[in-house]
Formats: C-alpha cells, structure tokens, sequence
C-alpha cells in the first residue's frame, strides 16, 4: 500500500482527476473556493486559530487543503506554528501536486514556499509557522494508530460512492477518537451514512448549504449542540 501512487488524468489540461476511483480531486467549478467554503469556514477558520492548532485530514491529494489553510493562517496573524497531519494511501508526484497548484494564482505564494520540499518519499515538513506530517497508507489501518488528535477535520475523501472505504462508520469512530473535545470536522458530502457515522462518533452534526453545486455539506462539532 505505502509503495502505490496517484493514478490520473488532466480534465482541461488543469484539473487532474483520479482514474481509480473516476472522481476529480477538487471541484470543476473553483477547488480553491470550495476548499474556503468547506473545510476552513466549515470548521469556523480563521477564527479558532491559535498556536499549535491541530488539523488532520482524510485525503490529501493536490495539497490544495494545506496550502489554502496556511495562506489562511499566515493571514490571521496568529503567532506560533500550524500542525497539519493528513492521511494519504495514493499520494501524486511532486510534479503533478505543483501542476495542479498551479490553477490558483491566488496561493502562488505559499505554494512557491512548499514547492522545494515536496519528495517521492515526503513524510513531513517543517517551517517556522508549519508542522506538516503525511502518513501513508489505508487510513482504516494508519489513523487506529495515530497519537494525535486534531482541533479540526478535514474529510476530502473522494466521493462516498467511489471510494465508499473512507468513509466507512469504522473509519468515522477513528475519527471520533482522534479530535480534540472542542474539535470539529466537515466535509462537502452530506450522504447520510457518512452524517450518521459521524453522530455515532461522538458529534454534532448539521447539514448545511454547501459549495456551487452541491446543494448540501456536512459539519460536525464533537460533542457539541
């Protein structure tokens, strides 16, 4: 599994979308925004920031999530470091994560930042403001095995019913047991196995209107009302 990489093709010679699971990695109408809209303002970003803020991630693809979160972060004005720790069994090559990054002018920046550290092999990367941690693999096998617990979700899997494995109610206790008591998580799937295992995990959890097409997204808040 750790060995296996990113199988794609190029939609508009600038989207890449996955040819295993038949699912683009980010949104056709603007990934960027929909990153905005779904995972920072649905976890209530920037406003929960604050020094060591933890956000763990299923599916880290383009690294789209990342970069949009520390553009965000570097934004706030927040002082100390951001950890991100994200769950990947299929990660892309370097030249394709930078290709893809290239669509947003909008985080060229922060992008150019991390563009000199990504590798074959990347496990972690380490700036001033960044604690960056990948772990490679099955998420049903690595995340049971994970120390840490996030502040914030990120769940970017590819779509439930194309890869309905990350998504499973298994997979969704993990994620219970690994978020802060005060965490959150949100995703742009609304499915009701996914917002049904989420509240057997331990949250709160709402739909609300989600990104361009999508008429509804999910966010949740552990133990919350």
């Amino acid at each position: 599994m750790q060995d296996q990489r990113a199988e794609l093709e190029w939609r508009e010679d600038r989207i890449p979308v996955s040819t295993r699971f038949d699912d683009p990695y980010f949104s056709l109408e603007n990934g960027l925004a929909e990153t905005s809209h779904v995972f920072l303002a649905g976890n209530d970003l920037p406003a929960r920031f604050c020094d060591r803020f933890h956000v763990a991630e299923l599916g880290f693809g383009t690294g789209l999530n990342l970069l949009a979160a520390l553009k965000l972060w570097r934004q706030s004005g927040v002082t100390g470091k951001l950890h991100f720790t994200t769950f990947e069994a299929f990660p892309m090559s370097p030249a394709e994560m930078i290709r893809a990054q290239e669509t947003f002018p909008e985080i060229a920046e922060v992008a150019a930042d991390l563009a000199p550290h990504w590798s074959e092999d990347l496990h972690q990367i380490t700036l001033p403001d960044l604690a960056f941690v990948m772990i490679r693999g099955d998420a049903r096998e690595t995340l049971p095995a994970w120390q840490g617990k996030a502040d914030a979700w990120f769940l970017d899997g590819f779509s439930p019913a194309k890869n309905p494995e990350l998504w499973a109610p298994e997979l969704m206790a993990e994620v219970g047991r690994h978020t802060s008591a005060t965490g959150t998580a949100a995703t742009y799937t609304a499915a009701g196995f996914v917002r049904r295992g989420l509240s057997d995990a331990g949250f709160a959890v709402e739909r609300i209107s989600g990104y361009g097409r999508k008429r509804h997204m999910t966010v949740a808040r552990m133990g919350g009302t």
